[in-house]
């Protein structure tokens, strides 16, 4: 990773953090929703390239019971150059200081994101269960 880049433990501006999530193919998010979702966030991770968001990560959850990794992105232009690990790093990091025997980890991995995943010790939960979602 370039030096250049900094990391930062907060949380991005609902602007910065709906444009990365766009440009980067992820959903778009309504601005009031960013804006009540955001402050929940138990551990944020952000890159910045001079002022601009060009990476991030989040935890959210209970803080103790059950954990969820989501919004794990970097900015096309710069992917390939470790950010997304970096990422993912600090994340695993995070957590290995904050759960407790028996809290669940939990992410809904793209693909092909499910190998950087893997590498940090995430399994497929397939066939004991299966992922599921509801989007409105």
């Amino acid at each position: 990773m370039n030096e250049c880049y900094q990391i930062k433990y907060k949380i991005p501006s609902i602007e910065a953090f709906n444009q990365l999530r766009v440009e980067a193919g992820l959903s778009n998010k309504e601005k009031e929703a960013i804006k009540i979702g955001l402050p929940n966030t138990l551990f944020a991770v952000t890159i910045y390239d001079d002022n601009k968001l060009i990476g991030m990560g989040r935890v959210v959850g209970d803080g103790a019971i059950v954990f969820h990794v989501v919004d794990i992105v970097v900015k096309p232009s710069y992917q390939g150059k470790g950010l997304g690990k970096r990422v993912m790093q600090e994340i695993v990091n995070y957590l290995d200081s904050h759960t407790y025997k028996g809290s669940y980890v939990s992410l809904i991995a793209d693909i092909p994101a499910d190998k950087l995943y893997e590498k940090f010790g995430f399994r497929y939960t397939t066939p004991n269960s299966q992922g599921m979602y509801r989007m409105y």
